[in-house]
């Protein structure tokens, strides 16, 4: 089969297309014959070094998301059988790239897994797991704050992946939600039920004072000026700590994979309640390029790659 290796660290120039072993089910496991994967800024971050991998990595395998169908069951995976439509996130905070799901083929714990609904499309389905469980997540942290109903929340990114979804998931909480949105995407925000849009350009310390932030860029510093006193901000990433004086509460949120919350998030797209997008599709051995356009930006959606 072909997969995707970060043969070393650097830009998009490591990603080789490499034949690889074709993988076997071992006990708990279904192999994937993956139909899509989608490209997250934490691969790029990967292969650029910015995640730690430890002394032994690369070469690895980029790729968290992946939906396609089961090729073959190993034992104890009885929740699956060849041919199942299927969508999971690998947790590659564990796996660290072995494996990874740049590949034809991926042998996958069934854990990881869900079922996937026949009116979602590969594609698209690629891309909820990693963005949409963030998103949730981070939203849980906020909901700690024991916030009174209708209070002002800011999502900062939320023309992207994990914005996006938190947009959403904040509106169908009860939030009062201001999103801010990059340029020439405050149509696609709005239509995720934001009550405001922040164009990217405005000053956040002039926005709110809002309850709480959901920094999905995140911007650190400039989200915490629009935050009120004895408010909390979530980030997706580590950030500078705050002055504590105002008392504001800062959160992390990183990852973590549930499966009945991925299966609840999967339906929820497929149903038309939570929107996604997809900026292009490009073929697995485009890689490489499909890393070139992350990191010049200005995507109005995700990238993802496909195999036959």
């Amino acid at each position: 089969m072909l997969g995707v290796v970060a043969a070393a660290l650097g830009g998009p120039e490591v990603l080789q297309v490499t034949e690889l072993p074709e993988p076997e089910a071992g006990p708990g496991q279904v192999v994937v014959r993956v139909r899509a994967v989608c490209v997250h800024p934490a691969d790029v971050a990967a292969t650029t070094g910015e995640i730690p991998l430890g002394p032994d990595v690369p070469p690895f395998l980029p790729g968290w998301d992946i939906a396609g169908e089961v090729a073959s069951v190993g034992p104890g995976a009885a929740d699956f059988a060849v041919g199942d439509r299927v969508v999971g996130m690998i947790p590659w905070y564990v796996t660290r790239g072995a494996p990874g799901g740049y590949a034809e083929f991926v042998a996958a714990d069934a854990a990881w897994l869900v079922r996937l609904p026949d009116e979602l499309d590969f594609a698209s389905a690629a891309t909820v797991p990693l963005n949409a469980q963030t998103a949730h997540q981070g939203l849980a942290l906020v909901s700690l704050a024991l916030l009174p109903p209708g209070s002002s929340i800011l999502v900062t990114g939320a023309s992207g992946g994990v914005g996006g979804f938190a947009v959403q998931l904040a509106v169908q909480a009860g939030y009062r939600v201001l999103a801010q949105a990059a340029h020439d995407d405050e149509q696609w925000v709005r239509g995720l039920g934001a009550h405001e849009v922040v164009p990217r350009t405005v000053e956040l310390s002039t926005v709110g004072p809002v309850a709480a932030v959901f920094d999905a860029v995140p911007v650190g510093a400039a989200a915490a000026a629009a935050v009120e006193d004895r408010g909390v901000i979530v980030a997706t990433r580590p950030t500078p700590p705050i002055v504590p004086a105002r008392g504001v509460r800062q959160e992390l949120q990183l990852i973590r994979l549930d499966r009945e919350l991925l299966a609840d998030l999967v339906g929820q797209v497929a149903a038309g309640r939570l929107r996604t997008r997809v900026a292009d599709t490009m073929p697995l051995t485009e890689a490489a390029d499909a890393h070139r356009r992350v990191l010049a930006g200005g995507l109005h959606g995700k990238v993802v790659l496909t195999a036959n």
